[in-house]
């Protein structure tokens, strides 16, 4: 469409369709090198009257990027984004995980889920398991959020609370309970995170051998649970992989 139309009749397209096909060609361009859209993005980066691309600039490439998705009125998420500059230090891990259970019980956000096995494979955390109702690995959703780390953590679907390992430590808003940086986290254990709305399950919370919070200060009670799960991620790594090294060398 846009090979074949004058510069007129594209500057009389609205802002916002504009910007959108010169964000879809950028997107191809980069995702395959293909020059025929590189061209096509040219034509429409002269008709805008914007400043040449330097198209080997990542930086560049992906600010204007987010320029015109941003023209477009099109929000975005963090899947969405061209290929991140940190894919160029991605690199295979020999660092095996550790001997812990994450327990998934009903969470509804494929996102969420993305973004807890993608929290899980960078710190080598344990094996996730999911309750019946979480969208598995086979979800395009969780795939893409995770960031290419789906296939590289170990996971498991409906497997019975009784049988992970113990203790069972939910991770909720208690205001009783202890805080994570506070906590001391066994060698083996089983991390429980609940549904986004109401928390965790009746059946978790009555097999539970201890609760843990994040200490909260301002209006709002509690975290999203891909965002609580990492902090406590980074805690339980900071414990097991420092702490334990350290003490065994003194």
């Amino acid at each position: 469409m846009i090979a074949s139309m004058t510069e007129g009749e594209f500057l009389r397209l609205s802002e916002r369709f504009r910007h959108k096909k010169a964000a879809r060609f950028l997107r191809i361009f980069h995702d395959v090198r293909d020059p025929r859209h590189l061209s096509l993005y040219r034509r429409i980066e002269n008709w805008l009257q914007l400043i040449p691309l330097e198209e080997t600039d990542f930086r560049a490439l992906s600010d204007r990027y987010h320029f015109h998705l941003a023209k477009a009125g099109i929000s975005w998420k963090e899947h969405n984004l061209l290929a991140p500059s940190f894919h160029q230090s991605d690199q295979s891990s020999s660092v095996s995980y550790l001997p812990i259970a994450i327990y998934l019980d009903n969470l509804r956000s494929a996102f969420n889920v993305g973004s807890i096995l993608r929290t899980t494979e960078a710190l080598r955390l344990g094996k996730v398991y999911f309750v019946k109702n979480t969208p598995f690995i086979d979800n395009l959703k969780v795939q893409k959020t995770s960031m290419e780390t789906f296939n590289k953590v170990p996971c498991d679907r409906d497997m019975k609370l009784s049988e992970l390992p113990r203790p069972l430590i939910a991770l909720e808003t208690d205001p009783y309970a202890p805080s994570v940086f506070d906590f001391t986290f066994p060698k083996s254990f089983t991390l429980m995170l609940g549904n986004e709305e109401y928390g965790l399950s009746k059946e978790a919370l009555s097999l539970r051998d201890a609760t843990v919070k994040i200490p909260l200060y301002g209006f709002k009670n509690s975290l999203n649970v891909a965002s609580a799960f990492a902090i406590a991620a980074g805690v339980i790594s900071h414990q097991h992989r420092y702490q334990n090294r350290f003490f065994q060398k003194s």
